[in-house]
Formats: C-alpha cells, sequence, structure tokens
C-alpha cells in the first residue's frame, strides 16, 4: 500500500505538539487529521477511516481512557498509539487491555522517534 493512503488521526489537546506531529507526520508522506479533544476524535473516527490513532489520555470532554472504551463498545479496531504524560504503570496496563500497540510518554519521547514508530507500524 502507498504510504500516501495511510491517513492517521491525532487526538491531542496540546495544540503545540498536535501541530509538530502534524507537520513531521506529513513530512513522512502520511495524511493527518487532528481532534483536540476526545469527543471530536470520536466523532471523527466514526465519520472516516484510518490506519491509525496517535491518542493523548488525557484530554477535556471526553478522555482517552473513555474513548478506547467507546471504540470498543462500537467494535472499531482502528490501531492506537497512546502518546501521554502518564507514565504509571497501572496506566500502561490500563490501555493495554483495549489492545493499544504501542505507549509513549511524551516528555521522554522525541518527536522523530514517534514518527519513526509510525512509520514501523504502518511498514512505510
Amino acid at each position: 500500500m502507498d504510504k500516501k493512503s495511510k491517513r492517521i488521526l491525532i487526538i491531542e489537546d496540546e495544540r503545540p505538539l498536535t501541530m509538530a506531529l502534524e507537520l513531521k507526520l506529513k513530512d513522512a508522506g502520511f495524511e493527518i487529521d487532528l481532534a483536540y479533544d476526545g469527543e471530536e476524535g470520536l466523532a471523527k473516527i466514526e465519520k472516516n477511516n484510518y490506519d491509525l490513532i496517535l491518542l493523548d489520555l488525557i484530554m477535556p470532554k471526553k478522555d482517552g481512557f473513555t474513548l478506547l472504551q467507546d471504540m470498543k463498545d462500537k467494535g472499531i479496531k482502528t490501531p492506537v498509539i497512546a502518546l501521554t504524560n502518564l507514565s504509571q504503570q497501572e496506566d500502561i496496563d490500563r490501555v493495554k487491555v483495549f489492545g493499544v500497540d504501542k505507549y509513549f510518554v511524551k516528555s521522554d519521547t522525541p518527536l522523530h522517534q514517534i514518527v519513526d514508530e509510525v512509520k514501523k507500524f504502518l511498514k512505510i
């Protein structure tokens, strides 16, 4: 599959990080959609097909844990990589129950590492 056709949804309320990720991933050839809270994210997930979701866990309106539960309840199986500042093992375990494929602590992870991981994950 051509990487141009790979669509990624970034659900993140920290706008500077969202913009930086969007820029880096677009430069890598991906199609990017953005949502700034969990409600907006869920609406986009229900309306569009994505190859991958980058999901913050602490957001306004609907947090990432609730969004993951909603996706599970609706049978949405889009792969998810968590990007969060939560670094407790219990939080990591909590999202793995939902099948989250990777978990990055934002403060510990440079952007290029996230982009590299997305490429690897989507087999680019």
